[in-house]
């Protein structure tokens, strides 16, 4: 028998809008053919899952809702637990929240089922209860794939299936400490009556996941798909529901690869980690900075090294920039790579404005290379430097490194925390920095660095 109308609402694929019938275009995200058909009354409420996590009153602790004083909440040393990967750890805010539910994306193969077995194998030999479901892989597939990795603890427990419910059993009987959802896309829950992977199963099973977390204060990581454009498949209310959303970055045929917090509301959101991917699965990078310089070109055009801050820690990076002089396009062809284009055009007018270099007739390409993805202003300084070097064809002295933001007017201005930048590159041997002189007051003198103070973009070029 048909369903009716009243029974089924269409869900946007890419950001959960609702809607009583089929739209060819979302009005919430304007994206084309995203409408999908899901019912309309999830019966999930009915799975024992939900009442045994939520209670009968829809607390977390199970217990009736109340109003809690603040001032009686205790907390102790152990709220965190380490996933015995100290770039992991960061990114998290110092460990795992216990109770926390974490989604990490990332595109196929780019190593998130890696980093989170490597983690769960960490927790397993502390003595602590870990349980890894799978519904994309077989247990012999898995434990392939553990043996490339090391030996596991007494209590590390793998469960192969794609139903919800029957995990949720397996958590009240293990009663585990950390578990891995590998993916939240293969998961279904029997209340509903639409394929796996779809907006109403995701929401469903996510929700019914965070209860669990939530109401038995099991730490769960959940692995989601993510879409051509690089966003975790499925609603967008998704991201909107877990405590922390992490984002593997990285090019799939490199070797490296970085972790990136987008949201988290147990730390900051600006730490990366980075992991270099081996034969063992994934290893920590000690020292950032100088694995992403590693093989640069010394002594040609175009090429200058900027220093940026993830967080609390400063990164050096190398900024690539190849200018041509005449086009052979009815255009002139603009490109970036890991940084912002339309930055790049407005960092060139203002060369072309307050400088007097002809860059309307070229082709210009900017690239930040070991595939980092920057969005900080203070690498202004250094995409106008290698743009300007690449034109001119002049090489930028190899031991120089510079930052700086770049005003509409031509002045350099200034940058937070420039004293942890020089200082960063000094120690892996660079002499000289080219620095906004509006931070002056901030500087001191460094052994063996060159410091250049700079206030417009004529002065910059004058002194490189």
């Amino acid at each position: 028998m048909a369903k009716s109308r009243s029974e089924t609402l269409y869900f946007c694929k890419n950001c959960g809008h609702e809607s009583a019938k089929w739209l060819g275009q979302c009005p919430s995200c304007h994206e084309w053919n995203t409408m999908t058909e899901a019912p309309k009354s999830a019966s999930s409420s009915k799975s024992r899952a939900g009442r045994a996590s939520a209670g009968s009153g829809g607390s977390f602790a199970g217990g009736p809702s109340r109003g809690v004083r603040l001032s009686e909440i205790e907390l102790t040393d152990e709220q965190r637990m380490s996933s015995g990967l100290a770039e992991f750890d960061r990114v998290l805010g110092g460990g795992v929240v216990t109770g926390s539910l974490v989604l990490v994306g990332g595109d196929p193969g780019i190593g998130k089922s890696t980093i989170l077995l490597q983690a769960a194998r960490a927790v397993s030999e502390t003595g602590k209860t870990v349980l890894y479901v799978s519904g994309e892989e077989s247990e012999k597939q898995i434990k392939m794939r553990a043996m490339r990795i090391g030996d596991f603890g007494p209590d590390f427990f793998l469960l192969c299936d794609t139903l919800l419910d029957n995990a949720v059993s397996v958590m009240e009987e293990k009663k585990p400490d950390l578990v891995v959802i590998d993916s939240i896309q293969t998961m279904t829950n029997d209340g509903l009556e639409s394929a796996s992977g779809s907006v109403s199963q995701v929401r469903e099973s996510t929700a019914t996941l965070m209860r669990v977390a939530k109401g038995m204060g099991i730490s769960i990581f959940i692995v989601g798909h993510v879409t051509k454009d690089g966003a975790v498949a499925g609603p967008k209310v998704l991201e909107h529901m877990v405590d922390t959303v992490l984002y593997f970055e990285g090019d799939l045929q490199g070797s490296y690869r970085i972790l990136r917090a987008v949201k988290n509301r147990f730390g900051s959101t600006n730490e990366i980690g980075v992991f270099e991917m081996s034969q063992g699965g994934l290893k920590e990078v000690k020292n950032p900075s100088e694995y992403m310089l590693s093989g640069r070109a010394v002594g040609s055009s175009g090429n200058i090294v900027t220093c940026v801050m993830e967080g609390s820690r400063p990164l050096l990076i190398e900024i690539q920039a190849l200018v041509t002089d005449n086009t052979s396009f009815t255009y002139p062809k603009r490109q970036a790579a890991g940084i912002d284009y339309n930055r790049v055009s407005l960092l060139m007018a203002v060369l072309e404005k307050r400088v007097g270099m002809r860059l309307a007739q070229s082709d210009a390409y900017v690239n930040i290379a070991g595939g980092m993805k920057v969005s900080e202003p203070s690498v202004d300084l250094a995409v106008v430097i290698a743009i300007a070097s690449s034109f001119r064809n002049r090489p930028i002295d190899k031991d120089t490194v510079s930052f700086g933001e770049v005003g509409l007017s031509g002045e350099i201005r200034a940058v937070s925390m420039c004293e942890r930048r020089v200082i960063e590159a000094q120690k892996l041997g660079f002499k000289r920095a080219i620095v906004p002189a509006a931070n002056h007051g901030s500087l001191k003198d460094i052994k063996g660095m060159e410091l250049i103070e700079v206030r417009t973009l004529d002065e910059v070029m004058d002194k490189i």
